[in-house]
This record gives structure tokens, sequence and C-alpha cells, in this order.
């Protein structure tokens, strides 16, 4: 069920993400879902906000080591899997809530979220070669510019905007390198 729920934040939002529509898509039995989220939708986008963002950082690891080109390159081929697998459907499932949902609590954990990604991907910049000074605002930069480049995708349907973004914070942080 919260498998179904990331990705129907990916494609959807907020609130195309109803119980409804997670129970049609996961196959669970009406009951699981009261079951596992008595406190109702947002306990469930909650879980698939956590689980979206623990998957994220997991990725991330997969970079340590990594020269800090290569590092901005991994974040970026997430985003362009994301793309490219769902035909221009889906985005970043974090940033659905956050654009789409009122409530404080789903904000405040889309925040965490976005700050483990921030941290963990200053650590592996910083370890790739860039200057401690510069690691964090260069992740929050790569972070946003990234999130922009998969809305310019979708919008137009097309990979263009992605990688010339892509392009340019490869070639970023080969000039902050050293």
């Amino acid at each position: 069920m919260v498998d179904s729920a990331i990705l129907l934040l990916a494609r959807g939002g907020y609130q195309a993400t109803s119980f409804s529509s997670v129970l049609e898509a996961s196959q669970a039995p009406r009951g699981s879902i009261y079951h596992h989220f008595p406190d109702g939708k947002d306990q469930l986008i909650a879980a698939a906000v956590e689980l979206a963002g623990a998957r994220a950082v997991a990725v991330l690891d997969s970079l340590d080591g990594l020269p800090a080109p290569e590092v901005v390159d991994g974040f970026m081929l997430l985003w362009r899997t994301v793309l490219a697998r769902s035909d221009f459907g889906a985005g970043c499932s974090v940033l659905a809530v956050t654009v789409s949902s009122g409530s404080e609590e789903l904000l405040d954990a889309a925040a965490e979220v976005f700050r483990s990604w921030g941290a963990r991907l200053a650590e592996l910049l910083q370890r790739g070669g860039i200057r401690h000074e510069e690691a964090t605002s260069f992740a929050t930069m790569v972070m946003a510019a990234s999130e922009g480049a998969v809305v310019l995708a979708r919008a137009r349907r097309d990979m263009e905007p992605f990688d010339l973004v892509a392009t340019q914070l490869r070639e970023d942080a080969k000039r902050r390198v050293g």
C-alpha cells in the first residue's frame, strides 16, 4: 500500500492519493488499509514520504566514494530514470506532497526528507572533492535544480531541459573539485 501511495503521489499528488486509489493500485483488501493506517490518509502519506526518502538515500549511499561529478550524475540518473520509466508521468513524490498538501505534519515530514537528502548529498560531494564550505550549498542547488528539471521535462514531455540541467550541474561540480 505504501509503495502504491508513493507512485500515486509521484503521478498525481496528494489529492490523487486517496485510500480508494491506493487500494485499487495495490490490490489490498479494504480492511487492511484501515488496520495499518487507523489515523487516516495523512498517516499513509507520511509513511510514503518516509519510505521514498529512505529509498533515495539508499541510492545516494551507492554513490559513496565517487568523484563529485559522478555523484551528481548518479543523483540525476535517479530522476532521469523516474521520468523515462513513467513516460514523463511521474516526478518526485516528496515534492508532490510539498506542493499539494496543506498539512503541517506532512510538510514537516517532507522537509525532513529533503534535509536528509541534502545532508547525505553534501557529505558525498565533499568526499568527492568539493570543499566543505561549498558542499552544502552545492547539494542544495543540485536538489533544487533536479526538481525543477523534472518539472520542466514532465511539462514538455522531453528530456532536453533535464539533460541541459544535468550537464550544467556536472560541469559545475567539476569546477568545484579541488
